[in-house]
Order: structure tokens, then sequence, then C-alpha cells
């Protein structure tokens, strides 16, 4: 069983950075695609940004691209979503998620089985 934690969160003002951390213990979660989603109250997970399991492509939501970069640290079975020029509309609890899945469905929250617990993040105007 993989479990990931999300940490890095909190408040920050328009145009600030932020990075997040997505740390995964128990086993090892090795040639799992990893992506970050995101959620505001009443809506639905949104995709932000997803990462193959080879770590060597990178996808992401228009709204964020360009502004966000997800990485991977294999030794530290760990994986970053780092945010640049946050905007208020980024504003959500952001959770990260694992599993062998196809890149076609990379996108789609329902098709990821492991998430971490999720990370407020909160941008002021």
């Amino acid at each position: 069983q993989v479990l990931l934690e999300e940490t890095g969160g909190g408040l920050v003002r328009a145009g600030g950075s932020l990075r997040l951390s997505c740390s995964a213990s128990g086993r090892r979660p090795s040639s799992y695609a990893w992506a970050w989603f995101r959620q505001t109250p009443a809506a639905e997970r949104a995709f932000v940004a997803a990462m193959d399991w080879a770590g060597q492509k990178t996808y992401y939501a228009d709204s964020v691209q360009g502004r966000f970069t997800i990485s991977r640290d294999s030794d530290k079975n760990t994986v970053y979503l780092q945010m640049n020029d946050l905007e208020p509309e980024d504003t959500a609890v952001y959770y990260c998620a694992a599993d062998h899945l196809d890149p076609n469905w990379y996108q789609s929250s329902y098709e990821y089985e492991i998430w971490g617990q999720g990370t407020q993040v909160t941008v002021s105007s």
C-alpha cells in the first residue's frame, strides 16, 4: 500500500509562489504516474498537472501552463508542484494522486485510486 501526504500549502499574495510536496510512504511507488488536482467547494476535482511514470513527460492544465511545474525526486519518493505567479483563482485544496495509468487518463481524477489528504492553498488579491 502506498500512502501519500501533501505539505506546503498556505496563504500567499497574488503574484507569489508556493511549492507543494507529495511524499510517498509504504510500498515503493514504482511505475506510477503522478498528478496534482485541486478542488474548490461545490466543484469537482480539477486536473492541474501530471507526470508519467518515467518522469520524462509532463502535462498541464491550460490555466496553469507556464506558471506551475511538476517534478519528482525519486530518491526521496517525493513529487513537487512549484507554483509561481499565483492568482486568487488558484485558491483551492490541492491533492496529489498516483496510479498505474495510460497517459490518456492522466487528467481524469476518477482513474486514480491513491490520494493524499490535501493541502489548502489560499491566494489573496
